[in-house]
């Protein structure tokens, strides 16, 4: 297969990354466009035999970043975000569930985010999401379970009473 061809497999699944980065299908394209722009002109920093699926993460990343702190947005304070709006397929799934869901995502602080995203939707390997985030794959599990167990409380429920921490109370003699 060829690399252009690879990095044509590699757009749907940016696209859902970069959507649920920035809850902005507009931003999200224009993020997948510029990854696809970048990685086509640097073909030549692409280093043969590795993974070309976590390359374009990396690149999307990078260029999230620097968009990110241009814009000085912080999404999840934002009343008018997209994701407060946006309707989910009724035949998929409860809308109400999906907006839950989605609300809990953006209030995870970017770094747990990220992990969940790659580790969970996009199923990189934990070396694989280690290599796109730049850090190493402890921090990656680290940050993964801290993701899931802050996921588990902001949606409530019984999942969240089951998986909780038990606390120790220690009683003073």
């Amino acid at each position: 297969m060829t690399f252009e061809a690879e990095v044509i497999l590699g757009l749907a699944p940016l696209r859902r990354y970069a959507r649920a980065l920035t809850g902005d299908p507009a931003w999200a394209d224009d993020l997948v466009q510029d990854t696809a722009e970048r990685a086509l002109a640097r073909v030549g920093a692409f280093r043969q035999g590795t993974n070309v699926r976590a390359w374009l993460f990396t690149i999307l990343r990078h260029i999230y970043i620097d968009q990110f702190r241009a814009r000085r947005e912080i999404a999840c304070d934002d009343d008018t975000a997209p994701w407060h709006n946006m309707e989910a397929p009724r035949e998929v799934v409860d809308g109400l569930v999906l907006r839950d869901l989605q609300r809990a995502l953006y209030h995870l602080p970017l770094e747990q985010r990220e992990v969940l995203l790659l580790v969970g939707v996009e199923e990189l390997s934990y070396q694989e999401a280690a290599s796109v985030l730049g850090v190493p794959i402890g921090t990656v599990m680290s940050r993964l379970s801290r993701a899931r167990e802050h996921l588990r409380l902001l949606l409530g429920g019984e999942a969240a009473h089951k998986h909780a921490p038990l606390k120790v109370v220690r009683k003073t003699p």
